[in-house]
């Protein structure tokens, strides 16, 4: 246990030291100063904007820039309907794959377009490569840099007085892929490569078995087709962008995802690096980095507690098995590669349910069920303790208004945030974006609580099986992504439900905070006075912390005592089902 706590010890150290570095460069890329990399990609962008016919210096307002949003996201979802539907007559299929059916097909457009990556589908053995490439890399880059651009257009908002404007929504979306997301995935794909991650366009190559084994018949195999394909590319994006989707279906638990510690440490820091960043690239665009650093603090707040319960819980092991004589000296390796054992996968598992990431080490479902209410709770705060890449941090900020708000009503002054006083509008944008996941999420459990079409995906009995349920529409109504597996959710009715739960998580969200963008940016600065609430002080750091639990709890925390924790209770006395 020692080692594993060094190790998580090591890596919050690694990635806090490269907030600052990243963060300040992140702030210079989007308020156009020189990044060191403009010789180089700068005749890139413009090729790129004439060739689109973008003028950069023309601004939006914000329904403009929510318009441009919605229609470039609309088209890239259209897109990779398409080639999911006929990908049996596209190229680049060594494994001959079929076409995949409306349903699913819609439910992973969905899934990728919003950033979730949810996937109810084996990818080595229902993707071409071309889709795989073409398809959901291309998402990962596309819906990632669209969450940096809608936080960039709200900082501006806060940063700015008296504007009209909140920036150029392609300009943002070019600079995020071309300056941030591109560089960072080049190097951290080399650095998988380097470790045995996979990246071919060969067949899927068959090898022999060391040690026969017998099938079904009893007849002798003595060869196996290894899965293979252009792996390394869309990890290194779908960690970097909290994307998360797998190139194989175990995801980040398939040797050839992740084959050694080394790589699981690169792809466990890739996950959190842009989000915490961004905090100071805030702190930086609106001229104060206490700000930012106020922010990750309260993030961490949550990170740390959780990641302790989660680290406790499945070290403590579960009792049912040392009823069996099960040597547990090592944890609860239910579910766990012994390459990475508790800590790491305890980590990864906070992590990815902490960032909207998604991706797994180690099968959720598996977890102890007090592990398993870390990642949900997780999810359910709102996807803002740290969060996607962008999606995160304005879900925070909207938070941060909310609470400023709540403290103004308490002592009876006007709220004011940045100088910046919140009124009616901010208010009914930011109850619209807090509302609307929770709102998915439990709609979509009692649907799918409710039918025989829901029920029939239930493999296990009694609290876990409704903790299955619950996951997975928390998962997607939080545009998460990962599972608690044992659920199969590949049907029409959790297809459908699970795709609006994205595509209103997402997009509820998104557009309330360029509406607050464009009402703050078009306010002026109210200079600060004795009464103003400082939100860079312990004092602040806390109440928003507390704001953010208040409205997790409060909304799914029934939903919770009839599922992990009672079954933790349960499972203290012995009692399973």
């Amino acid at each position: 246990m020692t080692a594993g706590l060094v190790q998580i010890g090591l890596y919050m150290l690694v990635l806090l030291l490269l907030v600052k570095p990243l963060g300040a460069y992140m702030a210079r890329v989007y308020s156009g100063q020189n990044t060191g990399l403009d010789r180089a990609l700068g005749p890139v962008e413009r090729r790129l904007y004439r060739l689109a016919g973008v003028n950069p210096q023309a601004e939006m307002d914000w329904p403009t820039y929510a318009v441009a949003l919605l229609l470039f996201n609309g088209l890239g979802f259209l897109a990779l309907y398409l080639l999911l539907r006929l990908q049996n007559w596209l190229p680049l299929n060594p494994a001959r794959m079929g076409a995949i059916n409306p349903d699913t097909a819609l439910n992973i457009a969905i899934s990728f377009a919003t950033n979730t990556n949810w996937q109810n589908y084996g990818g080595e053995t229902t993707l071409s490569y071309l889709v795989q490439m073409a398809g959901l890399t291309t998402q990962n880059f596309v819906s990632a840099a669209t969450g940096m651009a809608v936080l960039a257009a709200l900082i501006r908002g806060l940063a700015r007085h008296s504007a009209q404007t909140i920036g150029n929504f392609w300009v943002d979306l070019t600079r995020s892929i071309l300056y941030i997301l591109l560089p960072l995935s080049l190097l951290l794909a080399l650095l998988l490569v380097s470790q045995g991650v996979v990246q071919t366009f060969g067949p899927y190559p068959t090898v022999p078995l060391l040690q026969p084994a017998p099938d079904a018949g009893g007849a002798p195999i003595t060869e196996q087709v290894l899965a293979a394909g252009p792996a390394a590319s869309q990890i290194a994006i779908k960690q970097l962008g909290t994307n998360g989707g797998g190139f194989f279906n175990v995801n980040s638990a398939h040797p050839f995802e992740n084959p050694t510690p080394v790589s699981n440490f690169l792809e466990m820091l890739a996950i959190l690096l842009i989000p915490a960043a961004l905090c100071y690239t805030f702190g930086r665009m609106v001229g104060d980095t206490r700000q930012g650093w106020a922010l990750l603090i309260a993030m961490n707040l949550f990170f740390i507690p959780l990641l302790a319960v989660t680290v406790s819980a499945e070290y403590g092991g579960n009792p049912l098995f040392s009823a069996l004589n099960i040597d547990q000296t090592a944890g609860n390796m239910e579910g766990k590669e012994v390459r990475f054992g508790v800590a790491n996968s305890a980590l990864w598992a906070t992590a990815t349910t902490a960032a909207s990431n998604g991706s797994v080490n180690a099968m959720h479902d598996s977890f102890t069920p007090a592990g398993g209410l870390a990642a949900l709770f997780l999810m359910q705060l709102g996807e803002v303790i740290y969060g996607g890449v962008g999606s995160g941090l304005y879900g925070l900020l909207i938070f941060a208004v909310i609470a400023v708000f709540v403290a103004g009503l308490m002592v009876g002054r006007t709220p004011e945030y940045l100088g910046k006083k919140i009124e009616a509008f901010e208010m009914k944008m930011a109850a619209i974006a807090i509302l609307t996941p929770p709102a998915v999420v439990l709609l979509g459990t009692a649907i799918a609580l409710m039918t025989g079409a829901g029920l029939s995906g239930i493999h296990n009995g009694g609290p876990h099986g409704f903790s299955e349920v619950l996951y997975a529409y928390t998962s997607q109504g939080n545009n998460n992504g990962s599972a608690f597996a044992g659920y199969g959710a590949n049907t029409p009715l959790v297809n459908i439900t699970g795709g609006l739960a994205m595509l209103f998580a997402r997009y509820w969200v998104a557009l309330p905070a360029l509406a607050i963008a464009g009402a703050l940016a078009r306010k002026k600065k109210v200079p600060a006075s004795s009464g103003t609430l400082p939100t860079h002080g312990p004092l602040f750091i806390g109440w928003l912390a507390a704001v953010v639990l208040v409205v997790g709890a409060l909304s799914f925390l029934p939903a919770l005592a009839l599922g992990p924790i009672v079954e933790q209770l349960l499972l203290r006395q012995g009692i399973t089902f």
